[in-house]
């Protein structure tokens, strides 16, 4: 297939190698936007910041985060990072910040950091320990039996009758079931993680988040916002967790901003 027959939905489509190649294909002027996507989600979750994107011209990559570790999930993302020539926008929503801030610590092609309700931990900070700076959350009251894996590991979820109104409360209710039914559990493993590298302090960045946000609380990432001293933060009223989804609008907005930002 020539290069030019790639569409901006075909990126969508393909695997994440295959994806960054075709991002360079069509990627032209503008920075390539890659999106990661955090724990109980998946990367169907960026679809209507996606939409935005590509209507404006910019190649998106919506990234499929394993959420096994921070170590592993960086480096997964980091090889994809290394196979996008020209500048990029990355942006990682709940668990994804932490991914995306070790990530771009090791590649010289993000020119922006994007946190869609998503953990800027310091070195050595974890999302299980930034959450005991300001503990209102309550995921944790709310998270299934944890599912034990062959590996010694163990698998977390969120319980699906509860998932609509700890996750996603501003959002359909029936749309939050099926988002109950599919969502991606993530190693508690990984949430109890220290993180090695963090790049938000030389990476200039933005911060976007809910008010209403029950898994990591407003004032957590407000004080996030104001450490990686951002570039622009902003809380949106009445939005729940999935602020990608219920103001995918105004997140895209943002991500346009950090990318045509000098």
């Amino acid at each position: 297939m020539r290069p030019w027959l790639f569409t901006a939905s075909l990126i969508t489509l393909l695997s994440p190698f295959a994806v960054a190649l075709a991002a360079d294909l069509v990627a032209g002027a503008k920075p390539t936007i890659v999106l990661v996507h955090g724990a109980f989600a998946g990367s169907s979750s960026w679809n209507g910041v996606v939409s935005d994107l590509q209507r404006d011209g910019y190649p998106v990559v919506a990234a499929a985060n394993p959420l096994r570790s921070v170590k592993g999930d960086a480096a997964y993302v980091a090889h994809l990072l290394a196979k996008i020539s020209g500048p990029v926008v990355l942006v990682g929503h709940s668990y994804g910040g932490e991914v995306i801030s070790v990530a771009a610590a090791s590649q010289s092609n993000v020119k922006a950091l994007v946190f869609v309700a998503g953990y800027a931990p310091e070195v050595g900070e974890s999302a299980a320990s930034l959450s005991t700076k300001y503990p209102t959350g309550t995921l944790t009251e709310t998270l299934a039996p944890p599912v034990p894996l062959a590996d010694g590991s163990k698998d977390l979820y969120i319980e699906q009758p509860r998932y609509w109104k700890q996750f996603a409360a501003d959002v359909p209710q029936a749309e939050a079931v099926e988002m109950a039914v599919t969502q991606r559990p993530v190693t508690e493993a990984a949430l109890a993680e220290p993180v090695a590298a963090r790049s938000w302090q030389k990476v200039p960045s933005w911060f976007v988040w809910g008010a209403l946000d029950r898994n990591i609380p407003a004032a957590l990432h407000a004080y996030m916002a104001k450490r990686a001293k951002a570039r622009e933060s902003v809380e949106i009223a009445g939005a729940s967790h999935v602020v990608m989804i219920s103001h995918s609008h105004e997140v895209s907005a943002m991500i346009e901003r950090a990318a045509e930002a000098r």
